[in-house]
């Protein structure tokens, strides 16, 4: 991870109601926000990285990267349980929330914060993507579906049941809109192609025998990192019909959440045993491990890009 540290932003949080900036390749704490309203389910750091979105229940609160300032800058009310899945269009125009609610909303962060959206699903939502066209969200949820939102026609456009009721866990779109990837609580993960709007089968994996908690395509869209509740991160190779590359072994809990960096080289974890690790994907080694949290953490952010 060359460059400037201070252009490198790593954020992790969880169950401690803190939330901790690190020197990624140093691993030294040098930023820590108090977060005490409820625990961490999901961090994400704005394109621009300016501001890191912190989802907890069932706030989602926007903190300055770039400062001292101990206070969220701006609080987005709304939704009325644990808001799942939080990201932004790619200029920063709108901010996009998925919550066991039952609903996806979407916020104009720069005129007011009310959601100007709503979509309702009839399930929690455990996941929102994304599609890289800015126009699409795709959602998963606890009752096993898969939604695709146009955000144009205002509607639901797609759906899909890949494994009947089993909950959608994690979903991941592939930079370049050739895939998406789905993983569930029985530890399938499910890849289609992306073609015209439709979802074509590609493959099925066996990926862990428990819970599949987080599934992430690589920005060089050639590798697919699974994160799961049996402590292990697998890699597996797109290019190889998903063929696993390797298992990152090393944490002593449940991995809840991971990150890639810009150039898909390394790595990094959360688990409840209370560390984030960044992992060299050649090597499949730990390089350093960030160590601070009092309890698990279970959600991860990285911007490295520049």
């Amino acid at each position: 991870m060359s460059g400037a540290e201070r252009s490198v932003i790593l954020a992790t949080a969880g169950f401690d109601h803190t939330i901790r900036f690190w020197e990624a390749p140093t691993g030294l704490c040098h930023r820590t926000l108090q977060y005490n309203d409820s625990q961490v389910n999901r961090l994400e750091i704005t394109p621009d990285k300016q501001y890191l979105a912190v989802a907890g229940n069932p706030h989602v609160r926007l903190f300055e990267i770039n400062s001292s300032n101990p206070n969220p800058v701006t609080t987005f009310d709304g939704h009325t349980s644990n808001v799942t899945s939080v990201g932004f269009q790619k200029d920063r125009k709108w901010m996009y929330t998925g919550s066991e609610d039952g609903t996806v909303k979407i916020w104009d962060i720069r005129a007011d914060k009310r959601h100007q959206r709503d979509y309702q699903s009839k399930a929690a939502i455990n996941c929102v993507a994304l599609h890289p066209n800015q126009g699409e969200l795709i959602s998963g949820d606890e009752d096993g579906n898969i939604r695709v939102w146009d955000l144009t026609a205002n509607a639901c456009s797609y759906q899909l049941v890949p494994d009947g009721r089993t909950a959608i866990r994690s979903l991941s779109i592939a930079s370049d809109a050739s895939l998406v990837v789905a993983a569930t609580n029985r530890g399938t993960c499910f890849a289609w192609r992306l073609v015209g709007g439709q979802f074509e089968a590609l493959a099925k994996i066996d990926a862990h025998n428990t819970y599949c908690l987080k599934c992430l395509l690589s920005p060089d869209v050639k590798y697919l990192a699974t994160t799961s509740s049996d402590k292990s991160v697998k890699i597996w190779n797109v290019e190889k019909n998903f063929s696993l590359e390797r298992t990152l072994q090393g944490h002593q809990a449940w991995v809840w959440d991971c990150a890639f960096n810009a150039d898909s080289a390394y790595l990094v974890s959360g688990s409840s045993d209370k560390t984030a690790k960044l992992w060299d994907l050649k090597s499949g080694e730990v390089i350093l491990e960030y160590k601070g949290h009092h309890k698990a953490v279970t959600s991860v952010a990285l911007n490295d890009s520049s």
